[in-house]
């Protein structure tokens, strides 16, 4: 268990320099550690949770967020979040969608840091219909896997030019809470273990403490760009080790 809190407070503070939660390296890590797999979704959720509420306020406090860019994201992915997490999956389809999510989380991030620093950004507007389409389809993946989705829906819009990098990342924080939120209320519709769930609660402690330094890291210290580039490898590390467990 110290060990694993260890992973999970580096984790939160990589994630939480720019905006993320770090879910799907949570559940990654409790793979690894033969955490039941039951409880996996619900306590990456909860640190997710956790690590992002505090930079949400924040970017709301600040009127830093756009909320019209938001919105329609938001109508995708809040029903199907539920829906998701209310579905049981075999263990070893969540091992192997779970490989494909880190992998694919962490090639998005590489390209999302080459968006950072970009002085003369042109901004898109996406149709709604498109926007609330990409919402479902990241809803779903996150409730069914148990992240928040801000890994997957920040390089996406990144990547259309849906808005500037501070909107972006301010969205993709508002967005994991909001998922997450929902996400844990559609997993406590499944039977779960409270007693053993609440033998974890080192690791909320962790995230909250790891989340705040993260925070901190980002505003004084690294570039976006700099923590993207990092936090993409150990996606990827992650992703990788787990490669290894699938195969092996």
């Amino acid at each position: 268990m110290i060990i694993l809190t260890i992973f999970f407070f580096i984790t939160a503070i990589f994630y939480s320099s720019i905006g993320f939660g770090g879910g799907s390296t949570y559940l990654a890590l409790m793979l690894i550690w033969d955490v039941p797999f039951y409880i996996f979704p619900i306590i990456a959720l909860i640190c997710n949770i956790i690590v992002v509420s505090g930079n949400s306020i924040n970017f709301l406090r600040t009127k830093n967020i756009n909320l019209s860019l938001l919105r329609p994201y938001l109508i995708g992915s809040v029903p199907f979040a539920f829906f998701g997490a209310s579905l049981s999956i075999d263990k070893n389809l969540f091992e192997i969608l779970l490989f494909l999510v880190l992998l694919t989380a962490g090639v998005f991030l590489l390209l999302e840091s080459k968006s950072f620093n970009k002085d003369k950004i042109i901004i898109k507007q996406i149709p709604k219909v498109l926007s609330v389409l990409i919402g479902s389809i990241i809803g779903f993946i996150s409730g069914l896997v148990g992240i928040g989705g801000g890994i997957f829906l920040s390089p996406i819009l990144f990547l259309l030019k849906a808005g500037y990098p501070k909107h972006i990342t301010s969205t993709a924080s508002l967005f994991i809470l909001i998922n997450s939120i929902f996400g844990v209320a559609g997993q406590l519709t499944k039977d779960i273990v409270f007693n053993e769930f609440l033998n974890y609660w080192p690791l909320f402690v962790t995230v909250l403490i790891g989340g705040q330094i993260g925070s901190f890291l980002n505003i004084k210290f690294l570039s976006n760009k700099v923590l993207a580039v990092m936090t993409s490898f150990l996606v990827i590390f992650v992703a990788i080790r787990m490669g290894f467990r699938l195969v092996t």
